[in-house]
């Protein structure tokens, strides 16, 4: 009886010895991938539509860009851009060169300052100083100020 008991347990332990280097390989297997799953670095995604119009923090030197062009043009221009944005316009001083403007339930204050005869900046800033908005206010004036650079501004007659 003894030595039935005896080869029983041997066999029990054969089988566990056998058995056990398969599981410690699949759970070492399903551990290696979770820690896979856990180090993967998200990839930088571009700005897309809805991170355009989701309200965020803007940094202020979004709110800056420096042109190659004078400061009366760059001044027409984003009176233009204004428009085109369908923003509206709530009051503009050609002698300063800024234009307030309301979007999105905010006003903006666009400011063109003149570097110098053939270089200007437009600086879009909120008017109540709160950073807090959709940065595609901002980035589509600024483009289509860019596409519309080229373009030859000429003054319309009155219609009478």
């Amino acid at each position: 009886m003894e030595r039935m008991k005896n080869i029983i347990l041997i066999l029990v332990l054969t089988l566990i010895i056998s058995v056990l280097p398969a599981a410690a390989e699949e759970a070492t297997a399903e551990a290696e991938q979770q820690t896979q799953q856990t180090q993967e670095i998200p990839q930088f995604q571009p700005q897309n539509l809805s991170t355009l119009v989701t309200p965020q923090n803007v940094s202020f030197d979004m709110c800056t860009r420096t042109f190659a062009m004078n400061s009366d043009r760059l001044f027409y221009l984003t009176i233009a851009a204004v428009n085109a944005n369908r923003f509206e316009i709530k009051e503009i001083q050609s002698k300063t060169g800024y234009i307030l403007f309301g979007a999105v339930g905010k006003e903006f204050l666009a400011s063109v300052i003149s570097i110098d005869k053939y270089r200007s900046m437009l600086k879009i800033t909120p008017a109540n100083n709160n950073y807090f908005f959709a940065p595609g206010i901002v980035l589509n004036m600024y483009k289509y100020i860019e596409v519309n650079s080229n373009v030859y501004l000429q003054n319309i007659p009155k219609g009478g």
